[in-house]
């Protein structure tokens, strides 16, 4: 079952896009240590290593699709996630769509599909509007 999350940033599709694909601004944005390689196919390590996967698709200012999963899932076992980003006056919505995560518990809730949404929130949305919102002040 597909996880859908929509959010809207104080920042244009670019600007979005250039956090979520470059270490260097994702880990200024988050608090935490980030390894984005660039172009497709790429590698990358987020979140102090907790989350990791490969660039799939790159759409500048449009898209970004991972092969997505985190360090205690089994190995081989990843995760898709979606961004779709679309200019929404002068900030961006930004629709994440997450297929084929792993059924069970995870270490902290009853599934991991509960584990997901909740982190999304903490670790994506809360942190990157605080981003956005101090770089525009």
């Amino acid at each position: 079952m597909s996880i859908h999350k929509e959010v809207a940033f104080p920042a244009t599709p670019e600007r979005v896009y250039d956090v979520l694909t470059n270490g260097e601004t994702f880990a200024a944005a988050t608090g935490k240590a980030a390894l984005i390689g660039a172009g497709e196919g790429a590698a990358f390590s987020i979140f102090n290593g907790y989350v990791e996967g490969r660039q799939i698709e790159l759409v500048p200012g449009e898209r970004i699709v991972q092969a997505w999963r985190q360090e205690v899932w089994e190995p081989g076992v990843y995760s898709l996630v979606r961004f779709t980003l679309t200019r929404d006056g002068a900030g961006t919505r930004v629709d994440i769509d997450q297929d084929a995560y792993p059924q069970g518990a995870s270490p902290f809730f009853e599934t991991w599909r509960e584990h997901l949404e909740t982190g999304w929130p903490v670790f994506y949305f809360e942190p990157l509007t605080k981003y956005f919102a101090d770089q525009a002040a």
